[in-house]
């Protein structure tokens, strides 16, 4: 978890930096129209956009911009594009393996912008599940650390059925299987309230050791990559030291 956790920082102190707010927006808007499309409207029978208005909500995203996503995918409003979930798989420079999430309305666009990118940075996409091995599909509710004390979240958790909790500095991390992700969290927001974060992730279970030049340049391709319209997330199995982690986190 803590390698896991070091790169998550690192990025999100990144993005903070560089992320422009309406392209942020427009891809939060993205996933709860297709979530709206795909379960119906209802935030309540609906986990998939249950999380999807969380997340944009966390994000500080307009309540009429919600709706309007609702309802487009729903039906309420004007047609609207008709996304399609893609994956890819690649490696990063140093062999970094890279899992790229999108939802696209043009598959052939967003498979030669991936690609693109692959080979600019250094990196190389593979073909589907070339890399997925190396991670595991978890459920992954985050909490602050003043929310509770460790053993207390760590056994509200197990109640709740998750399958582990870990605490540090940087709060609560709680995991659970994709098919019990929407209890889970609803259980601790009952308790807790809302989380921090919360969504179905790609943890590593092999870690990547690479060196400073390495990890310049896969920096530079992720960035990259989460900055296309049609990426929703950027998973890697990267790790650093923490001498690393400063140098990177500071430029």
């Amino acid at each position: 978890m803590a390698g896991h956790s070091k790169f998550k920082n690192i990025m999100h102190r990144k993005g903070a930096q560089d992320a422009k707010r309406a392209k942020i927006f427009s891809k939060l808007g993205r996933e709860i129209t297709v979530a709206a499309r795909l379960g119906g409207g209802d935030p309540n029978m609906n986990p998939r956009l249950r999380l999807a208005v969380t997340t944009a909500r966390q994000n500080k995203m307009p309540r009429d911009g919600i709706e309007r996503a609702i309802q487009k995918g729903a039906g309420g409003g004007a047609a609207g594009e008709d996304y399609v979930q893609m994956r890819y798989e690649g490696y990063g420079p140093g062999g970094v393996a890279i899992i790229v999430d999108a939802l696209t309305d043009n598959k052939n666009r967003t498979a030669g912008e991936v690609r693109s990118f692959f080979t600019k940075y250094g990196g190389n996409l593979g073909e589907t599940n070339s890399v997925n091995f190396m991670f595991d599909r978890v459920g992954e509710i985050v909490y602050t650390k003043n929310k509770a004390a460790p053993d207390a979240m760590f056994e509200a958790a197990v109640e709740a059925g998750a399958s582990d909790c870990e605490s540090d500095d940087d709060g609560h991390f709680i995991s659970c299987s994709p098919d019990d992700f929407a209890s889970v969290q609803k259980t601790l927001e009952a308790k807790y309230g809302e989380p921090e974060q919360a969504g179905l992730i790609w943890r590593p279970n092999v870690m990547a050791q690479i060196n400073e030049e390495q990890a310049a340049s896969l920096m530079k391709l992720v960035d990259a990559l989460e900055d296309d319209d049609d990426v929703q997330t950027v998973t890697t199995n990267f790790d650093v030291s923490d001498e690393m982690a400063q140098k990177l986190m500071a430029s």
